[in-house]
């Protein structure tokens, strides 16, 4: 015993003060978290006035009342006499209230200053003239290549090739000279070159196009142009 009581001992001296300090501390982070957490995650867990406190809404705040629109009109000595503006003599201390209508000037205020330009006029358009409008004349027809009808075509009908033709070995391109109607339709068919044997498929086939009607200055017009019909046996 007295060996172990020197400050010269070997070390078996043995405290738990270091332990009981951990444990102190850990209990007490312990019941602070404890203390923190539980409101947040049972919140009806807390005495009924703490919640209501928390919960309560903040007052809503007043508007304040708009001003008054009608001001009080000024009955002090006008400053414009004969429509001329006059500076006060001496700047006033006191603000005069008059109670009652006020007076109306006795001159009237004219807004008719004269006019802006030396001749009198109120514009520079007062004195316009109507320019009248002049609508060119739509011819009754138009010519137009028949690369550009082609584009015009909404229905179309193969030339049948003709057998003896065919016997013949005759190709070729039959040319025609049409007129399309305002309404689209092929009117005064005729040939103009190509081999005889096939002229008279190309007019069957071409007499049952229909073009789209051709507008000129949003009227429609009738149309004279050339149809190219090509005939071609396969080889």
């Amino acid at each position: 015993m007295f060996e172990d009581s020197t400050f010269e001992s070997t070390g078996r001296i043995r405290t738990r003060s270091r332990r009981w300090m951990v444990a102190t501390l850990l209990l007490n982070a312990s019941i602070l978290l404890a203390l923190i957490l539980i409101p947040l995650i049972y919140p009806e867990a807390l005495p009924r006035q703490a919640l209501a406190f928390l919960l309560s809404a903040p007052p809503v705040p007043e508007t304040p009342p708009p001003p008054p629109k009608n001001l009080p009109a000024f009955h002090g000595k006008p400053e414009l006499v004969d429509n001329t503006l006059f500076a006060p003599p001496s700047i006033p201390t006191t603000i005069r209230r008059d109670v009652g209508p006020e007076q109306a000037p006795g001159n009237n205020i004219s807004m008719d200053e004269g006019s802006a330009f030396p001749d009198g006029t109120n514009g520079a358009f007062n004195n316009r003239r109507a320019v009248p409008v002049v609508h060119a004349d739509i011819p009754n027809s138009v010519r137009l290549p028949s690369r550009l009808v082609e584009g015009m075509i909404i229905y179309k009908v193969t030339p049948k090739y003709p057998p003896i033709a065919i016997s013949a070995h005759i190709e070729g391109t039959v040319v025609l000279s049409a007129t399309i109607g305002k309404g689209g339709m092929i009117e005064n068919l005729r040939v103009a070159s190509g081999p005889a044997m096939l002229q008279q498929a190309a007019l069957e086939a071409v007499q049952n196009w229909r073009y789209r009607p051709y507008l000129l200055n949003g009227q429609p017009v009738e149309v004279e142009t050339t149809v190219n019909v090509v005939f071609t046996l396969g080889r």
